[in-house]
């Protein structure tokens, strides 16, 4: 069994690196809430995984979209969440405390930005992508598939523990921590952008 996909994929989703974030979208959540984002966002995470080891080339050629595209895209959404991250503010997904007050919208902050683009970006994607571009059999596809069930675990584990994380740093490291990460993510997402406009526009790479 080749367990490269498996290493390659826990190295670029890094489910412990997205424990800062997990606190702060989830900081005024209660114990249920939080509980809930923890199973959503692992499920979503599978769910992104699967769908783009079956369908991932099938999408894209329909569409007629280039990873490319879905780099910049990306990149742009973990962009405007740095720059609310910066500002130690809340992330574009919550936008007002009516809405936080919805369990569709504290729902959908599992997914949007957690699993997508946090855990399970372009790069996740295009990785899932091309390695089902290689498999040569049935049963490869399957194994890659269930390399996302084990995404999935590592993703849950490691938000189940957030909480502990952010009793021992209280609200002031909780922003400290905000902020640099958010400094990190806005590099980060840069140079997703900036991938994937080479990409698409060569002679900017000249």
């Amino acid at each position: 069994m080749d367990f490269k996909p498996l290493i390659t994929l826990l190295a670029i989703v890094n489910p412990l690196a997205c424990v800062p974030f997990f606190i702060h979208y989830t900081q005024d959540f209660s114990f249920a809430q939080r509980q809930r984002t923890v199973w959503i966002s692992s499920f979503s995470a599978f769910a992104v995984i699967a769908a783009s080891a079956l369908m991932g080339l099938k999408i894209l050629e329909f569409f007629s979209i280039s990873l490319a595209s879905f780099q910049v895209g990306g990149g742009l959404l973990l962009l405007i969440s740095a720059l609310s991250m910066l500002n130690a503010q809340p992330a574009e997904a919550r936008s007002n405390a009516a809405e936080m007050q919805d369990a569709a919208a504290r729902a959908s902050i599992a997914v949007v930005p957690l699993t997508i683009p946090l855990l399970t970006g372009p790069a996740t994607m295009s990785t899932v992508v091309i390695y089902a571009d290689k498999a040569k059999n049935f049963w490869q596809l399957a194994t890659l598939v269930g390399y996302g069930v084990v995404i999935a675990l590592a993703t849950a584990l490691c938000f189940s523990l957030a909480q502990p994380i952010a009793r021992v740093l209280g609200k002031t490291g909780i922003n400290v921590m905000t902020r640099l990460m958010g400094l990190i993510l806005a590099a980060l997402a840069v140079e997703v952008m900036a991938d994937g406009l080479v990409k698409l526009f060569p002679a900017l790479a000249r």
